[in-house]
């Protein structure tokens, strides 16, 4: 000790029953002893005389009793003795309390009398997973109870508590006390940081977003969980000016929730509300079963205005359900439910559900409307894990070679119209499909068998006669289908590779005009042979299969104008299929010197792929005889050729100059594995393949450019008779692989061009150029331009994106005998807007989509909102220009407290964001 400073030492206290009897002889003869061994030791052992280091080892036996000595008096351990006038020594021994804990202390003096540890100056008290801080601490190890005056900070526990006084009294043991002058949290943890000296190698977080902080005059611990606080507040704020808080005269805590009776509401340091009995959750992982707060809204005239209420029940930590209703002052009740579920792994349910009982309404100059409805949806998923060198229910801890798992999506919608006047969602409301599929499956050694069953709904516009369309359904049934499918597996050692997808369902078809007279049976299996082999960077595929289907009903050909008939009579299709894959090697060509280095800062590599593949399909000469369910039906005669080009554009750094920084996420082509070795590749983010050592910046190629383009010929332009004539559009399973624009309308031998353009110029900018040209009618069956803009500015998030979708193809043909009109439509989406709604600050927002053709917007919304500590505000105004069946605006608001709720319209799944 230097300059008249004093240094702290580690200090560790241990407890037992004080010897004073003898103590003054033996204490002297060890002193003697340390002070010859003080000035001898340095003479034995030069290098190491240094300055006293600060440590946790326990100090020397001069200043306690040998272990002899203890022994002799029963094995009873004493603390060291220590006379009232005696020089103040900062170092002593760890003492147990009676459960065997140890309290470690650090301080800057102390003195021991009797069982009492007298502390002054930075003390530190650790004890289990609890520390205590103060200017003075009186700690009586034989009760456990600890006096605490000045500064005082006492932080840890089972429930991360931070609490600090003016004084205190607390016990280690029992965790009880009282606290005077006291602000404190709930759920503050310590954790390492990334970097810095040991005194700030960690630092203090939340569990969650949403703390439970509190103040008090008194604050009294009756349990390690439980809390008394008299004339104090609580919130979910920062201190010490929170946005809001709750005021009252006593809450009383029990671990979980807090509660107050005549407790004051006050936002903004103003008093707003008083309640005669307010709860405030307390634990951050635990959440509350109650009442929300109200839900209130503006909406059109033909909706009025809203009012809801919900009820939250947390079933359990994986499990809670919400179920409430919203009135329509125009239009009426609507019940409200829903179910989540989060298991291990995977594992979830969640479930929705909603139902309308409408008064109708009559618009101006029409006729009167009733969208009552109710929709129902369902997904969930079960992995089951399985081992086949395992037993029989044991878990394993490896990875197992096989799994099974549970899979369900369902939806009952019973009316298309309810969905479209009332969903906030664009894409849900303009949707005509409902697909509900649920199936089991299990997978080992690239095999897969399953049971499946589906339902298919779909509303379709039809001709009718009065009115002049209608509106009709088309329903299919797979109920059920078994399903067994294989990768190529190896043909023993011939080279030869073996495939087979095979099923067996039981089908069902409704729609205006026809319908299965009950299920029809229909058993596929389709077979394959191929062998791959490669030769100077070529890799060929040839191979051979076979299909047979066999349908225990088949139809009859439609008359003209007329609805397909069935017929009771089987039906087996057979044909042998011979297809040719031929994948040339990849051109490649890398710019790191030159004009483009120097214009782009990086070295470009540009690669070429071609590919050729040639399919032929012979056999099926009964395609108008084949009920339709789905693409295994639509499988017909075909010679064919499809040949295309990838081109790809690749950018890496040259020189010193790192791809990015170490610890950044990487971007999406070294997670997919597109980078020009497997060294400069990233498996996941922040994670480098085969890397221990992830100090050094890593770096790989980023792909830019992609552009494939792709055609078909057909050899034989009627597909084995297939297609016949003109008229309405035909689909085919070889038109569905190649494009999703239908484009048979008759014998043809040329695809369109399929052109799909992506350019990346970096992780925060997407722009896709996608379309189909139709060469024979000389016009775009499809063109789409989509570009997306994320970037941060002047301490903001800026985002902005535009999509252009022109369509102009054979339409759907819904009902056989019904021609189908070309769908022509050009749509424009806009999105733009700046920060985000759950930061501080300002955020804004506007999307809109336009229907070119008629001139007007379908979809517009524009949202702002703003956030102060830990609430905010939003305020949004929605348009819907949907026909006859939804013509509306309104206005949607949202005032959200943390921790607390939301009162207001505006959900967070209704968002512009």
């Amino acid at each position: 000790m230097t300059n008249g400073n004093v240094r702290r030492h580690a200090v560790r206290l241990r407890g037992g029953v004080a010897a004073q009897a003898g103590a003054g002889s033996l204490a002297r003869a060890l002193r003697g002893a340390c002070f010859f061994i003080s000035i001898t030791g340095p003479a034995a052992i030069f290098a190491q005389v240094t300055a006293q280091q600060v440590t946790t080892v326990a100090p020397p036996a001069q200043i306690a009793r040998s272990a002899d000595a203890e022994s002799a008096d029963g094995g009873a351990e004493a603390p060291p003795a220590v006379l009232p006038d005696a020089p103040e020594y900062p170092d002593a021994v760890p003492m147990p309390d009676t459960k065997g804990a140890l309290a470690k202390i650090d301080s800057d003096t102390g003195k021991v009398a009797g069982s009492v540890a007298i502390l002054d100056g930075h003390v530190l008290i650790t004890y289990r997973n609890r520390t205590l801080q103060a200017d003075h601490i009186e700690y009586d190890h034989a009760t456990g109870e600890v006096t605490l005056t000045g500064h005082v900070v006492v932080e840890g526990g089972d429930n991360q508590e931070h609490i600090e006084a003016s004084h205190a009294t607390f016990n280690l043991r029992s965790e009880t006390g009282k606290f005077y002058d006291v602000t404190g949290s709930v759920g503050l943890r310590r954790t390492p940081a990334t970097a810095g000296p040991a005194p700030a190698a960690q630092r203090a977080v939340y569990a969650n977003s949403n703390p439970f902080l509190f103040t008090g005059k008194i604050v009294v611990k009756t349990g390690p969980r439980d809390y008394e606080i008299y004339g104090g507040t609580v919130t979910s704020c920062q201190m010490p000016h929170p946005d809001w808080l709750l005021s009252a005269g006593k809450f009383s805590g029990d671990g979980t929730k807090a509660h107050a009776a005549n407790s004051i509401f006050r936002l903004m340091g103003i008093p707003l509300l008083w309640l005669p009995y307010a709860t405030h959750p307390m634990d951050a992982s635990d959440r509350q079963t109650g009442i929300l707060i109200p839900d209130i809204g503006f909406n059109s005239a033909s909706k009025g205005d809203t009012i809801g209420e919900q009820i939250y029940w947390a079933i359990n930590r994986s499990t809670d359900m919400t179920v409430g209703t919203i009135y329509y002052s125009a239009r009426g009740w609507e019940r409200t439910a829903g179910f989540r579920y989060r298991g291990l792994g995977q594992d979830f349910a969640r479930a929705n559900y909603s139902a309308l009982q409408d008064r109708g309404y009559t618009p101006t100059g029409g006729t009167y409307v009733n969208q009552s409805g109710t929709d129902v949806l369902f997904s969930g998923r079960k992995d089951l894990m399985v081992d086949e060198d395992a037993t029989p229910g044991a878990v394993v801890a490896t990875q197992p070679r096989g799994q099974a798992r549970l899979v369900a999506d369902v939806e009952y919608l019973s009316s298309f119209p309810y969905r479209e006047a009332f969903s906030s969602n664009f894409n849900q409301a303009v949707s005509s499909d409902v697909v509900s599929t649920a199936y089991a499956t299990r997978e080992w050694n690239g095999m897969a068998a399953s049971v499946e069953g589906d339902r298919y709904e779909g509303e379709k516009r039809i001709a009718t006669t009065n009115p002049p369309q209608a509106e009709e359904q088309v329903r299919i049934f797979h109920a059920p289908a078994l399903e067994f499918d294989t990768t190529d597996h190896p043909l023993g050692t011939t080279g030869l590779e073996w495939s087979l997808n095979s099923s067996v369902a039981g089908l069902k078809r409704t729609q205006p005009g026809f319908a299965t007279g009950g299920l029809v049976e229909r058993l596929d299996l389709h077979p394959e042979i191929a062998f791959p082999f490669g030769f100077a960077g070529w890799r060929v595929r040839p191979s051979v299969g076979g299909r047979e289907t066999f349908y225990s009903r088949s139809r009859l050909p439609a008359g003209a104008g007329g609805a397909p008939v069935e017929s009771t009579a089987p039906l087996n299709r057979a044909d042998l299929e011979i297809d040719l894959d031929v994948r040339p090697p990849v051109l490649e060509r890398t710019f790191d010197t030159g004009f483009v280095s120097r214009l782009l800062g990086q070295s470009v590599k540009h690669t070429i792929e071609p590919e050729l593949t040639y399919r032929y399909v012979s056999g099926i000469n009964n395609f108008s005889q084949v009920l339709r369910f789905d693409v295994t039906d639509v499988a017909s005669d075909s010679n064919e050729v499809e040949y295309g080009v990838t081109q790809r554009l690749f950018l890496r750094p040259t020189g010193n100059r790192p791809c990015r920084a170490a610890g950044q996420a990487a971007d999406a082509t070294e997670i997919l594995g597109l980078a020009g070795t497997e060294e400069d590749a990233i498996e996941s983010p922040g994670e480098s393949l085969g890397r221990t050592d992830t100090s050094e910046p890593v770096c790989g190629n980023r792909e830019w450019i992609s552009w494939r383009v792709a055609q078909k010929y057909f050899f034989d332009s009627h597909f084995g008779g297939a297609v016949v004539g003109t008229g309405p559009r035909d689909t085919l399973e070889t038109t569905l692989d190649f494009s999703g624009i239908s484009f048979l309308t008759g014998p043809r031998s040329m695809s369109p061009l399929l052109s799909r353009l992506r350019v990346r110029t970096s992780e925060k900018t997407d722009v896709e150029w996608d379309f189909d040209y139709d060469a024979s009618s000389g016009k775009f069956t499809s063109n789409n331009i989509y570009a997306d803009v994320h970037q941060r500015m002047l301490g903001h998030d800026l985002f902005a994106g535009a999509g252009y979708a022109r369509l102009n193809a054979p339409s759907r043909s819904y009902v056989e005998g019904v021609l189908s009109s070309v769908a022509d439509f050009n749509q424009m989406r806009a999105l733009l807007g700046f920060g985000r709604p759950t930061q501080p600050g300002w955020s804004a927002a506007a999307s809109a989509g336009v229907d070119l053709d008629l001139g007007t917007v379908q979809y517009g919304a524009i949202q702002t909102s703003y956030n102060w500590n830990c609430c905010g505000v939003s305020v949004e105004y929605r348009k819907y220009e949907l026909g006859t069946a939804r013509n509306d605006n309104g206005y949607k608001f949202n005032f959200t407290l943390a921790n607390i709720g939301s009162a207001g319209n505006l959900r967070h799944a209704d968002q512009v964001f």
